[in-house]
């Protein structure tokens, strides 16, 4: 063999020894390498799990704090008993709420249309896990109405009355369809009733406590008594709206009267409004509202028309015809 078969045979044998080499430092160091990549891995996965919970933490501190604010400013809302300073202060301190769950919903990400709950319902629905799905869309849509009324500034009550700093307002008093009949619809909202956080294990319930108990007395322009009606609690009561719409101002109650329309002799109207709340403590309060005001002509039948449901009862004459009861003390 000459030279060159030497010079291939040394080449060869150097190659092999590289390679060899190679091998062994990959099997050397792949666990190595292996137990670095996991550690790194675990460390990352550890960051950002705990930074996750402290953006978790953030968000629920903030939140709190909005609604410990709105809890310190609402108090005089309840009990100011100067309604034409109420009036003007509402738009302005329901403004300046909504400003603060807008910005802390930019902050921390949130559902800025509000229909958490709708979507959660409609998911349920498709899956065929909810047969009240029809009844619980129209608790979330009525809540949704005040809710709206509330946040684009439109919330304006007819009347308003406070008692032991918790106000009743009448936000509105149309004539609406029910079933196919008119009635007059009293449309209630109750500032400030007691209420308490139950924690049954998984599950956390409020509990609100705003017991109604109502009664209406018509009279002629005379002051005659020519009927009375009494109610228990409103239609659609909601007294947790956050149920619905977790933004909701805290600690209102929602619901409404639907009144036959009356007799066209009625001239006035006195509305007593008693509301019981218990306190988480044991305490009692019991607050009245008395709404007194003229029967506009459209709460009124038509002449000829009689008063549906009504039935007769004895009651003494002095009760009935105020001025008789004068007469007997003069």
């Amino acid at each position: 063999m000459g030279a060159s078969g030497l010079d291939h045979v040394g080449e060869f044998s150097y190659h092999c020894q590289l390679q060899r080499t190679g091998a062994s430092l990959v099997k050397r160091y792949f666990g190595v390498i292996v137990l670095i990549a996991g550690v790194l891995l675990a460390a990352v996965m550890s960051y950002r799990t705990a930074s996750g919970k402290a953006r978790e933490a953030q968000r629920e501190a903030d939140a709190q704090r909005i609604q410990a604010e709105y809890l310190e400013r609402v108090g005089w809302m309840r009990a100011n008993p100067d309604e034409a300073t109420y009036r003007e202060e509402l738009k302005p301190f329901l403004k300046t709420y909504f400003e603060q769950v807008d910005t802390h919903l930019k902050q921390f990400g949130g559902n800025t249309k509000f229909d958490g709950y709708l979507e959660e319902l409609e998911k349920r629905a498709e899956g065929g896990k909810d047969d009240r799905a029809a009844d619980r869309k129209a608790f979330y849509e009525y809540t949704r109405k005040v809710f709206d009324s509330l946040r684009e500034g439109r919330y304006r009550p007819v009347w308003t009355a406070t008692d032991k700093g918790m106000r009743l307002d009448v936000l509105s008093s149309d004539v609406v369809m029910v079933m196919g009949k008119p009635q007059v619809r009293l449309q209630l909202v109750l500032w400030g009733a007691q209420r308490m956080l139950k924690d049954e294990g998984k599950v956390k319930k409020m509990m609100t406590s705003a017991s109604f108990n109502t009664v209406w007395k018509l009279t002629d322009a005379k002051g005659k008594l020519l009927g009375e009606m009494r109610g228990g609690d409103p239609s659609m009561k909601v007294d947790f709206p956050e149920r619905y719409v977790a933004q909701f101002p805290p600690q209102m109650v929602l619901g409404h009267y639907d009144l036959d329309l009356m007799p066209i002799e009625v001239a006035k109207m006195e509305m007593t409004i008693n509301v019981s709340s218990r306190a988480a403590s044991g305490g009692d309060a019991n607050v009245n509202y008395v709404w007194k005001l003229d029967v506009p002509s459209e709460w009124k039948l038509g002449a000829g028309e009689t008063w549906e449901g009504a039935t007769q009862e004895e009651r003494p004459e002095e009760e009935i015809d105020p001025s008789k009861a004068s007469a007997k003390t003069e």
